[in-house]
């Protein structure tokens, strides 16, 4: 089969370089551009050696990777993406968001948290929120997808389930998450300094994090109503991996056993979802370097909690993976296409 030509904007951060790891061994696509504004000019392998010989192709301009490519990725920070978007819409190209800028519904909201309004509001009509577990009919009409949040991904499928069959209350969610550090991009913080995240652990931007209302969205589509939830963060000392404790009410007494069995219904026949067996607890350690999404299901039946676990490896279900799921939604592929990655056990 003819390659399809890819290219991604914001190639050598962390998302981005995830992204080209995938789609190097793609089978129906080619890595025809690449770019980057702080090393354009210099091949890929010089700024992440782990490529030479396997892809030395030269940083160049976005206009390149947007004239060469027939989908194109945006690994960028937020306010960026919408005048890429434009020129990918006018020139008959798929566009795929792995920033911000095309998560949330609501300008409003946006301009709240992100302090900018947006730039290009009626291309939000025509673009999707690329969670294909939950969305893939609206994907799979659109040029445009916002690729969600690793937070706002393993929340969301953690919840959705006993959010759509009615089994908790929409009020009173707890969402407690940690996440490696890649999750914080390739800038470097003060917190994200070896010294400071290594042997640590700590919660941060506590009722205050921006996935808050892109999680909230989402859980009031499911919901048919207004949801709103406490999200707690936290910066693990670990590479990669995202574990979210989530705890909610149960509107009548269930079991673990009825909950669990919910779930694995909900689920059935989903490629990246993986409902753990009843008795055990997902583990980011089983995710790690995959796109699945682990799910474990508890029950307090001393205080009726619905307690779940929902672990994801932030680069790739809760990025590029998720981005080239997406992509193969819009190309007609399997989803599973390129995306056959065999979690490691250590």
């Amino acid at each position: 089969m003819e390659k399809i030509p890819v290219g991604i904007i914001g190639a050598t951060g962390y998302a981005g370089l995830e992204l080209l790891r995938l789609l190097l061994t793609h089978p129906g696509v080619s890595v025809e551009a690449l770019s980057s504004v702080s090393f354009e000019g210099k091949p890929v392998s010089e700024v992440y050696p782990s490529l030479r010989y396997i892809c030395d192709r030269t940083l160049g301009s976005e206009e390149d990777v947007v004239s060469r490519s027939q989908v194109v990725f945006a690994a960028l920070p937020a306010g960026l993406s919408e005048g890429i978007a434009e020129k990918c819409m006018e020139q008959g190209k798929l566009f795929l968001d792995l920033g911000a800028d095309f998560r949330l519904d609501d300008e409003a909201v946006y301009t709240t948290w992100y302090k900018q309004p947006y730039r290009k509001p009626e291309l939000h009509e025509q673009s999707a929120y690329g969670l294909p577990e939950l969305f893939r009919d609206r994907i799979r009409n659109c040029r445009i997808v916002g690729v969600p949040g690793c937070y706002p991904t393993s929340a969301a499928l953690g919840l959705a389930p006993s959010i759509t069959k009615g089994l908790i209350s929409p009020d009173g969610i707890v969402i407690d998450s940690k996440s490696g550090v890649t999750g914080a991009g390739r800038s470097l913080t003060q917190t994200t300094h070896f010294p400071d995240c290594n042997e640590a652990f700590s919660p941060y931007k506590i009722a205050a994090h921006r996935h808050t209302p892109e999680i909230e969205q989402t859980l009031s589509k499911l919901a048919g109503q207004p949801v709103r939830v406490t999200f707690v963060p936290h910066l693990l000392p670990v590479n990669r991996g995202i574990v979210s404790t989530i705890y909610a009410d149960l509107r009548e007494p269930l079991t673990a056993e009825a909950v669990h069995a919910a779930y694995t219904d909900f689920y059935r026949g989903e490629a990246f979802v993986r409902v753990r067996p009843l008795g055990e607890t997902a583990n980011l350690r089983n995710v790690r370097l995959s796109n699945y999404c682990d799910i474990s299901v508890h029950v307090d039946e001393h205080t009726q909690k619905l307690i779940l676990v929902s672990t994801i490896d932030n680069m790739v279900k809760g990025s590029a993976g998720e981005a080239v799921q997406n992509m193969n939604i819009l190309l007609g592929l399997p989803e599973t296409t390129g995306l056959e990655l065999i979690p490691t056990a250590f």
